[in-house]
């Protein structure tokens, strides 16, 4: 790993990403559930990393992933090649207008993974609402926001998430594949699944083409059933719901208040119960 970053970062890691759903306004609603120390910790739908980052002091190792091969490459950027991929987000900071932004987002050739998780950070800053939504070929098609000056990089913020990334294995893997881990007794998982809709207009599974069915949030929970019946320590955030309510039956549901981040009507943006799901 070739990251040059102070041995004590001035900053504690937190998220680097703007990420629809994203855990960061909800940690404290979080923390009494979380474990004091964790051996290893798993995360298999990462997003924005705010649950990784927070907890980063009490892991000794992660195992981080997300079906999205770009946030992984990002994520492994951050921690192999932070300073070059600073000088890249500089570069896009100096030249941005909405013409650059379009001209980036465009480009589908490809690059080097450092030059791919430079775009995928510049157009995360400076697009609009930071929503990440991809059309049917997988190419990114969020128009630009209005930001006049956007924070496109930001070097110590960059660092501390490299250096808690340094013992993080990150990768492309299906939540499934944890049922093959051999997890031990003073691990933890946490699932931060695409929510499941809370009417037919809802729109929380369409922000990549991966989507995220009904089907799949079943097969998510019969997971989770059967880490808890290893006695696994889990943890899994959903939207309140009957779905929901009926898949996990028989575990600790815990409403947790969150504002509606991501709604084209800022009148619609309240709070509203979500569920934090928790093994015995």
């Amino acid at each position: 790993m070739t990251a040059a970053f102070p041995a004590t970062p001035t900053l504690p890691p937190r998220p680097f990403l703007k990420w629809a759903g994203g855990k960061g306004r909800l940690l404290s609603q979080y923390e009494p559930f979380f474990p004091s120390a964790i051996d290893t910790y798993y995360e298999p739908f990462l997003g924005g990393g705010a649950v990784f980052f927070h907890l980063a002091g009490r892991v000794r190792r992660a195992v981080l992933g997300d079906i999205n091969p770009e946030l992984v490459n990002v994520y492994c950027c951050v921690r192999d090649q932070v300073e070059t991929l600073i000088r890249h987000l500089w570069d896009h900071q100096r030249r941005h207008t909405p013409d650059y932004y379009y001209q980036v987002r465009q480009r589908q050739e490809l690059r080097s993974p450092v030059e791919r998780a430079a775009r995928l950070i510049y157009l995360n800053k400076t697009c609009y609402n930071g929503l990440y939504r991809e059309n049917s070929q997988g190419h990114f098609n969020v128009p630009v926001g209005k930001y006049k000056n956007p924070a496109i990089c930001d070097p110590s913020l960059l660092r501390a998430a490299a250096a808690a990334l340094q013992t993080a294995e990150i990768q492309t893997f299906p939540f499934e594949q944890l049922l093959e881990r051999a997890l031990a007794p003073d691990d933890f998982v946490y699932f931060d699944p695409p929510y499941h809709p809370l009417s037919s207009t809802s729109s929380f599974t369409s922000y990549s083409r991966y989507g995220f069915t009904g089907a799949d949030q079943a097969r998510l929970a019969a997971v989770f059933r059967t880490l808890a019946a290893r006695g696994q320590r889990a943890m899994l955030s959903n939207s309140d719901c009957a779905y929901v309510r009926e898949l996990y039956q028989g575990f600790a549901l815990h409403p947790i208040l969150a504002a509606r981040a991501i709604n084209s009507r800022a009148g619609r943006r309240g709070k509203i119960n979500e569920l934090l799901i928790t093994t015995p």
